[in-house]
């Protein structure tokens, strides 16, 4: 299998641009992609089957076609760096490691796209990122690769980076437009969606780090050959994350739709649970997604193929449990996590978040009844598909998948008057 994210890792210094051109071929993309016509792009980027890899799975090609081209309002592209999702830290790997190839994704895109600004949104607590974004930035500038008339070209273009303050809502593609924007980071309503009314109310493309970070195969390789690096309507090599309980937690590059057993249990990959435990649930792709049991491992790692078992690609990141986790603690500290970093806009959100945290946190401390157990389902289902963003339903997803897989746990924390499993 060949490699595209980890490949920079091989080398030394791979954040400078020498190191990117000499090693990687670095900046042949846009040198092709600036004569050629952007609807010829686009075309290449639906043939890849590149889907979006921040945890929704939209056709990235597919996307960047709903952009107005007859407007005369100006364009933005911006690219969602803001990884805030327990699980996930596929974006930080680029980012810090290989950021000339985010930027040569971004000036195809740009281009592609008739922008000539480029916002960078990078979480605040990712100051590695931001300092090696800036750098890769300024070294670009230097070789006429970003600026006015880019690759002796009479397109110019301009990237800029921003750093969020550590809201994890932000993640959210129009809060965060609302943050760059200066303004709270809350969600706004659609439609409009960004690509009609976006940053400043201008047509705006929000992508993910890693799919930007595709965007140089594509055009190097063809979209085709991209897609056959994956599985049907899934294309390309995927950058898993896996965490938790694993014999050797990590980051690790494999096709989209590689099967969850060989990423949990596979030589190359995470060699199975650690000290010879038993593996008791998997969360798929980050803290959002439902978590289910080992006997739905056998699964293919896509989007369409996880929600076959009532779950969510999301992002790719794997958390692993073992046979000593409590799932009434996991539970409760996931319903903690959602209810400090909800925004409050939406009554079911904010109300409701805070009724999960509560109910959990007596049930595990053992002052539950068993009316507690029927009020947490009844505040899931209150929730979900009542507010403004996912950030509400992603805590009922969560929340009810351990409900309904580990019901009998919950019951026993109630009879038993709390809980029996070791502190972590």
């Amino acid at each position: 299998m060949r490699k595209l994210f980890t490949k920079c890792l091989d080398f030394e210094k791979p954040w400078d641009i020498d190191v990117y051109i000499s090693k990687q071929g670095g900046y042949r993309s846009p040198k092709k992609s600036l004569s050629m016509e952007p609807s010829a792009i686009i075309d290449e980027v639906k043939k890849s089957n590149l889907r979006g890899r921040g945890g929704a799975g939209f056709p990235t090609g597919l996307k960047w076609s709903f952009l107005p081209k007859d407007s005369e309002a100006p364009k933005y592209l911006v690219i969602n760096a803001d990884e805030g999702e327990p699980g996930t830290f596929k974006d930080r790997l680029i980012l810090e490691f290989d950021p000339h190839r985010l930027l040569e994704g971004c000036i195809t895109a740009c281009y592609t796209l008739g922008a000539h600004v480029c916002y960078i949104y990078i979480r605040g607590e990712l100051r590695q990122c931001h300092a090696r974004v800036e750098e890769a930035i300024a070294q670009a500038r230097s070789r006429g690769f970003l600026g006015e008339g880019i690759f002796g070209t009479k397109y110019d273009l301009e990237i800029y980076v921003h750093t969020g303050a550590g809201a994890y809502i932000c993640g959210e593609e129009t809060a965060l437009l609302e943050s760059l924007e200066g303004k709270a980071g809350k969600p706004r309503m659609k439609p409009p969606f960004p690509a009609v009314v976006g940053l400043f109310g201008c047509p705006t493309i929000i992508n993910n780090v890693e799919t930007i970070a595709c965007i140089p195969t594509i055009i190097n390789d063809g979209g085709e050959a991209f897609a056959a690096d994956g599985c049907e309507r899934n294309g390309g090599i995927k950058l898993y994350g896996i965490s938790g309980h694993s014999a050797r937690p990590g980051m690790y590059e494999a096709p989209q739709g590689i099967s969850m057993r060989e990423l949990i249990y596979g030589d190359d990959f995470g060699r199975g649970i650690r000290e010879g435990r038993e593996l008791k649930g998997v969360i798929p792709g980050g803290s959002s997604c439902p978590c289910i049991l080992p006997a739905d491992i056998d699964v293919a790692m896509d989007f369409d193929s996880l929600r076959k078992v009532n779950s969510l690609f999301g992002t790719g990141g794997l958390i692993l449990m073992d046979d000593q986790t409590c799932m009434v603690r996991v539970a409760a500290t996931l319903a903690t996590f959602y209810h400090i970093e909800s925004c409050g806009q939406c009554t079911p959100c904010r109300e409701g978040t805070g009724w999960l945290k509560r109910v959990l946190d007596n049930i595990e401390a053992g002052t539950g009844t068993p009316k507690d157990l029927a009020l947490l389902k009844d505040v899931c289902d209150n929730i979900a598909g009542n507010t403004i963003c996912p950030h509400g339903d992603a805590a009922s997803m969560a929340v009810g998948s351990y409900l309904r897989h580990f019901m009998p746990e919950f019951e026993a924390h109630v009879e038993r008057g709390g809980c029996w499993f070791p502190e972590w």
